[in-house]
């Protein structure tokens, strides 16, 4: 049974791959550990209380577990009480959540993107940076939005064209400027995190974090620019997520197009 099957009252038996794993301590010091179990259609908190310390010698984090339980309801979410654990002959990267979309098509359009850069700089520079980067495989983030195998190649084509089309509607703009650094605001990120299905930080990524990690790649690929033109492009990536630090007017605007695609990705319709 998939996790997005999954309903309150229901005894299930599925396999998942394991997000995370902390082994936790109740009030009254009993010990238990807390999951967050992933398939290719969503996630879930899942608990298991009992026969701790033999179940927890059975898995690790990021492995693929058959698992037996029954689905509760726990502040108003779905929390799964696992009755019994063992792992699972699956490759869990074939359990990790990804994206709904044909990612052919986004790729395909993020190409197009690419392409309506006209300064040869600031395009090849694109290019060289993007060209061995597998943005179908990460998330944009690893809680918030786009939070999903391809979730980074959705975001990034998400704010690129939002960027794309102010530059449109404000001629002021520089578009080459402001469409490049959309394209590769956020690269750092397939250099922070591991590959799904837990996506966890590497060392570089723990310590330094995607804007740095972007930046860098960025300046180490830059091709047939000058000082100033990288030095733009690369404050536009740097400040990204801190519109004070903004000191162009194309910074500002890829601020703002970050912020509106994952407002847009995760805030509640009603």
């Amino acid at each position: 049974m998939t996790i997005a099957e999954l309903s309150e009252d229901r005894v299930v038996e599925g396999v998942y791959a394991v997000r995370t794993k902390r082994k936790l301590r109740t009030k009254s010091g009993a010990t238990y550990l807390a999951l967050e179990l992933v398939d290719q259609t969503g996630r879930i908190e899942a608990r298991v209380w009992n026969d701790v310390e033999l179940l927890d010698g059975r898995f690790a984090e990021g492995d693929a577990v058959r698992v037996l339980g029954r689905v509760e309801k726990f502040r108003d979410r779905l929390q799964l009480d696992v009755r019994s654990l063992e792992a699972a002959d699956v490759d869990p990267a074939s359990l990790t959540p990804t994206i709904r979309r044909d990612k052919e098509e986004i790729a395909g359009f993020l190409e197009f993107l690419a392409t309506e850069i006209s300064h040869p700089g600031l395009a090849m520079t694109v290019q060289a940076v993007l060209a061995d980067r597998e943005l179908s495989a990460f998330p944009a983030t690893q809680e918030d939005h786009h939070s999903y195998a391809g979730g980074l190649l959705e975001h990034t084509v998400g704010v690129a064209t939002l960027c794309r089309e102010t530059a449109q509607l404000h001629p002021r703009l520089r578009a080459d400027l402001l469409l490049a650094a959309a394209l590769v605001h956020d690269v750092g990120r397939t250099v922070e995190l591991g590959r799904g299905p837990a996506f966890t930080p590497t060392d570089e990524g723990r310590l330094l974090g995607h804007v740095h990690l972007g930046v860098r790649l960025i300046e180490q690929r830059a091709q047939g620019l000058s000082s100033g033109q990288l030095a733009e492009l690369v404050h536009c990536v740097a400040s990204h997520h801190d519109v004070r630090a903004t000191r162009t007017a194309e910074a500002a605007v890829l601020y703002h197009a970050n912020q509106l695609d994952s407002i847009a990705a995760t805030r509640r319709v009603d």
